[in-house]
């Protein structure tokens, strides 16, 4: 059996609850706190599971083994760091950080000490279930469309930090190429803040990837096309409709697996898994939280943020 993990979560909102609940459930993962400034939020979630509230970040550092922050995005660098400066693996929500700095600074902190920093980028686990990170063609085009519907969630920073970045991380996964251009435009409704932005990003090996998220649609959206050589592979996963003109044997059933059915679970196993030293790396790790955040910061200058 697996060693016993000790965990703790930053942050009492939503994600937190999924991670408490996740961490909660596993026989080999001992939930021993949760942290928020909202002291009322944390007792509740606490008492959910029967652990404690903590009184502050370090006190929920020193009881665990492994911390997941899932706090405002604004907040995660701090948190990470210190839970890295005290030994401590991470799991960190997208994004990573809002600033490159920041992000540069988890990857070597994590990198100087031997531990495991984790980003939540959770659709490359669908993608993996669907088969496609083992296409041995690269495509030539990527168009994401993410839209949702007002909420009042996430909104200390922009939409392509909050929706689009799992699409930037996905369009990174595909080529090892570098962008050479961006573009984007975007529209401002609440907070002054973008929460409607579409871009076009090209890499150097001439792949094309366009996006366009939006967190003020009046109805959900999420549809992905990918152009190869020999076909294309269209998909939406809110319906599930699955098209695949390639040659190439992808899993049109892929919501109904494991990984499919529960990408956060597929994620957090893989983290705890790199942790044991059972696994070589998380899912999506703190170098890969980095490059999807260059390329979402360029996205939105180019978008005038």
């Amino acid at each position: 059996m697996s060693r016993l993990l000790r965990a703790g979560v930053v942050g009492a909102g939503v994600f937190g609850a999924y991670h408490a609940t996740q961490y909660a459930a596993l026989a080999d993962v001992e939930l021993t706190g949760v942290y928020d400034l909202d002291r009322g939020r944390a007792a509740a979630l606490a008492a959910r599971f029967g652990t404690q509230a903590a009184d502050g970040l370090e006190q929920l550092i020193d009881a665990a083994d492994v911390i997941t922050v899932a706090s405002p995005a604004v907040a995660h660098a701090g948190a990470a760091l210190a839970a890295l400066g005290a030994g401590r693996s991470v799991y960190v929500e997208k994004p990573i950080a809002t600033s490159l700095e920041d992000a540069d600074r988890i990857v070597a902190a994590a990198a100087a000490r031997g531990l495991v920093a984790a980003c939540g980028f959770l659709e490359r686990a669908g993608f993996a279930a669907m088969g496609l990170f083992d296409v041995p063609e690269r495509p030539v085009l990527l168009e994401a469309v993410r839209l949702g519907e007002p909420s009042p969630r996430s909104l200390d920073v922009s939409v392509v930090l909050d929706l689009m970045i799992h699409d930037l991380d996905l369009a990174r996964t595909l080529t090892p190429a570098e962008p050479l251009a961006v573009e984007a435009e975007g529209a401002r409704r609440r907070n002054d803040s973008l929460d409607d932005v579409e871009a076009e990003a090209t890499f150097a090996d001439g792949f094309v990837a366009r996006f366009h998220a939006s967190r003020v649609a009046p109805a959900r959206q999420r549809t992905m096309r990918l152009v190869y050589p020999s076909g294309e592979v269209r998909v939406d996963f809110l319906t599930h409709a699955f098209e695949n003109t390639t040659p190439f044997k992808l899993d049109r059933d892929f919501a109904q697996t494991p990984a499919g059915r529960d990408k956060l679970g597929a994620s957090l196993a893989q983290f705890l898994a790199a942790v044991r030293g059972e696994a070589a790396r998380p899912l999506a790790d703190a170098t890969d939280g980095a490059r999807a955040l260059d390329l979402a910061l360029a996205v939105e200058l180019a978008a005038g943020a």
